[in-house]
């Protein structure tokens, strides 16, 4: 009688059965994934630009910008006005201070694109190596500055600070925001506390300011 159970060759396991069939999915699936599938993908698709006419320093400036251009980009990269300075780029340091229609921000957190047909005024135009602005002046007869990275903001700064006290705009300090604000040490410190100057020449800069504001008065 012949015995016809399969030998050890020719038996198929349940595990067997199962190794070889994913190794065939897996073999069949590499070989429908493209050689290079980085290749076929669509290039990205340039943003479109849009026109922008801002007065920078008296003079009107006409650009065609990405939409999502700031205006510390737009002023340092389309315009070559490096004087205002890219420190943090979060808005924390003050050093991209700008004057936009008579009041100071960061140009770091604004579009270009936001400040169509107003007026800005960067450090370049606060006054020139010959002719400085009283504030610059008085920035270098006080040593106001060390490495000067930070200066064009701080000057922006306490020039508008300076304004903004004579104007009467009120802040927090006296705790009374009816009251006249007077142009004091606290005072000073509380506005010009958004720039920051990491070599520490704070006390000059107050100085310098309160010698602005008292010729000013």
């Amino acid at each position: 009688m012949t015995d016809d159970t399969p030998g050890p060759a020719t038996q198929v396991t349940r595990r067997g059965l199962l190794a070889t069939t994913a190794a065939a999915s897996a073999a069949a699936t590499l070989s429908t994934v493209p050689v290079s599938a980085e290749a076929e993908m669509p290039s990205p698709t340039p943003s479109a630009t849009m026109p922008v006419s801002i007065k920078i320093n008296g003079k009107t400036r006409k650009m065609d910008l990405d939409p999502r251009t700031t205006l510390l980009d737009a002023l340092r990269e389309h315009l070559s006005l490096t004087g205002t300075k890219k420190g943090c780029d979060h808005g924390q340091c003050g050093a991209c201070t700008v004057i936009v229609e008579g009041r100071r921000i960061n140009s770091c957190l604004t579009l270009a694109a936001m400040h169509d047909g107003e007026e800005v005024t960067t450090i370049e135009g606060l006054g020139t190596p010959e002719d400085l602005h009283p504030m610059q002046a008085a920035f270098v007869k006080h040593d106001g500055y060390q490495c000067g990275y930070c200066t064009p903001g701080q000057i922006c700064s306490a020039v508008s600070t300076i304004a903004e006290i004579k104007a009467g705009i009120p802040s927090h300090v006296s705790g009374d925001l009816t009251a006249k604000p007077q142009i004091t040490v606290e005072e000073i410190r509380e506005r010009m506390s958004g720039n920051i100057c990491r070599c520490g020449a704070y006390s000059n800069i107050i100085d310098a300011m309160k010698e602005v504001a008292e010729v000013d008065a």
